[in-house]
């Protein structure tokens, strides 16, 4: 089956009839029933059957409307390949994230970035874990910006910078002026955390566990922005990391440091087999420069914090090669 035989095929089983797909394809009626006769007698078995006027898929075109859905999606990312390739022609950059470091710290590397590269058009978007690591691998996305660990063959994975998990409440709340707290302090007042079986979840439990504390929460929510709104609103405390803290005013809640809190890693995710572009490449500099000045740097980092400093105060490039 070739390409406008498998279109053909498509257009009829998610219409159910002659007619629809024609429509759908911007047809002829008989040009869509002489297709799809000719096809059906090359492949050697019938796709439908005619009963009363009216078409049935057989189970043979059933199993095989799966598959060609995956060749369908395949041409679709053809196509938006093409259109980001055309795009690329004044400058195209995909940045994708977590929400919690996405809130905050990602928009100000964008804004840096876009001093030296006004006519760069850039999209952010924020995922879930498990939707940021396949968008990335269906090459959806030039970069991924995570605070998980996140491990593939075909993922190439860069620390960036480091933050940890802290303790927030709202600022008239009785922890609020105190200095680095034990998970011990946290018993008497009411705990958000997150399901069990969510990253998340399992960082605050191995905290509680490793602390030989029991964590009894009185709300569950899937995020830490969730967290920190349930917190300014007045329903409890949470732990959540630097980032999702870092994007609420003052006003609205207060950070705590908390004792042997766990290192949250922040990684540059992108597909192992296609190199960063140009413009990738500076944005990553910018987001490790702007680690660095926020006070998130790597304790070991691999390029001295003068240089990463110097990259936003860099004079824009004068040309660009793309």
């Amino acid at each position: 089956m070739n390409l406008r035989q498998i279109e053909v095929f498509r257009a009829v089983m998610s219409t159910g009839s002659i007619s629809g797909a024609a429509q759908m394809l911007h047809v002829s009626q008989p040009a869509v029933s002489r297709l799809l006769s000719y096809t059906e007698g090359k492949i050697g078995f019938a796709l439908f059957e005619r009963i009363k006027g009216r078409l049935y898929a057989t189970p043979e075109a059933k199993r095989l409307f799966r598959e060609v859905e995956g060749v369908y999606a395949g041409v679709q990312r053809v196509n938006e390949l093409a259109h980001e390739l055309a795009e690329r022609r004044r400058g195209f950059l995909h940045v994708m994230s977590s929400p919690s470091i996405g809130q905050w710290l990602i928009p100000q590397a964008i804004s840096n970035f876009r001093v030296g590269h006004a006519d760069v058009h850039v999209t952010l978007s924020f995922q879930n874990y498990a939707q940021v690591k396949d968008r990335l691998l269906d090459l959806k996305a030039d970069v991924g910006v995570v605070i998980l660990p996140m491990e593939h063959p075909n993922l190439e994975v860069t620390p960036v910078g480091q933050a940890h998990m802290v303790c927030i409440c709202p600022p008239q709340h009785p922890l609020a002026g105190r200095g680095t707290l034990g998970l011990r302090e946290l018993r008497p007042y009411p705990m958000i955390s997150y399901d069990p079986d969510t990253p998340f979840g399992t960082i605050v439990g191995q905290m509680y566990q490793t602390a030989g504390e029991t964590l009894v929460s009185s709300l569950e929510v899937g995020s830490p922005q969730n967290a920190c709104a349930l917190v300014a609103a007045g329903a409890g405390i949470a732990l959540v990391d630097e980032f999702s803290a870092r994007s609420w005013q003052a006003t609205q809640l207060v950070a705590r440091p908390i004792a042997a809190a766990p290192a949250l890693t922040v990684n540059i995710v992108h597909a192992r087999f296609e190199p960063l572009s140009q413009l990738a490449q500076s944005f990553v500099d910018i987001l490790r420069a702007t680690m660095v000045r926020e006070g998130f740097e790597l304790p070991n980092p691999s390029t001295p914090v003068s240089n990463l400093v110097r990259v936003l105060s860099a004079e824009p490039s004068p040309t660009l090669d793309l």
